[in-house]
């Protein structure tokens, strides 16, 4: 698996210390508040699972699952979300909870699905943002690093369901997807 990749981009380690800094942030911003938090399925469960370890406030976790990428490289340009919200999200301070903000058409979809139900807040994480690749003027509030345009997989992030379990981020060889 490792032979497929081009080079790491961001370490274990320093991925460790930015989730950590991000958990902070929020547990200040946070502070008094009750807030949902919500794993954008597949990708984040890595980042998330991390993330919420380093959150010091009573929360919700739940998920959604949501995808514009399918087996693809790059974005079919529609968002498939895989169920309607089977919890409450009205009056609710939400912080939806993604592995890569690139194209923004995923969190487009997502987040104009929470807001139709009417949160009291709504706050965008993601681990990693690629404004190179921006279709969609959307931005997150809490953001682990910027990403180079190279095609990344590991902590969470995949090409073709595989290498999510990698705990680095790496570019992956354009051989490999092209």
């Amino acid at each position: 698996m490792k032979e497929d990749l081009k080079e790491i981009i961001f370490t274990e380690e320093q991925i460790k210390k930015r989730v950590a800094e991000i958990g902070a942030q929020i547990n200040q911003d946070y502070v008094g508040k009750n807030p949902l938090m919500v794993g954008i399925l597949k990708g984040s469960f890595v980042f998330f699972a991390d993330l919420a370890r380093c959150i010091d406030l009573k929360c919700e976790i739940r998920f959604i699952f949501a995808s514009s990428y399918g087996f693809s490289y790059v974005t079919s340009g529609t968002v498939r979300i895989g169920t309607d919200l089977d919890f409450e999200i009205e009056g609710r301070d939400v912080i939806l909870i993604e592995d890569i903000l690139d194209s923004g058409i995923t969190l487009s979809g997502v987040r104009k699905l929470v807001l139709s139900n009417n949160p009291s807040s709504l706050k965008i994480c993601a681990l990693l943002d690629k404004p190179t690749r921006r279709q969609i003027p959307i931005e997150a509030d809490y953001v682990g690093f910027e990403c180079p345009d190279e095609f990344v997989v590991g902590y969470g992030l995949d090409y073709a369901e595989c290498y999510r379990n990698l705990p680095f981020v790496a570019s992956l060889k354009p051989e490999i997807y092209a």
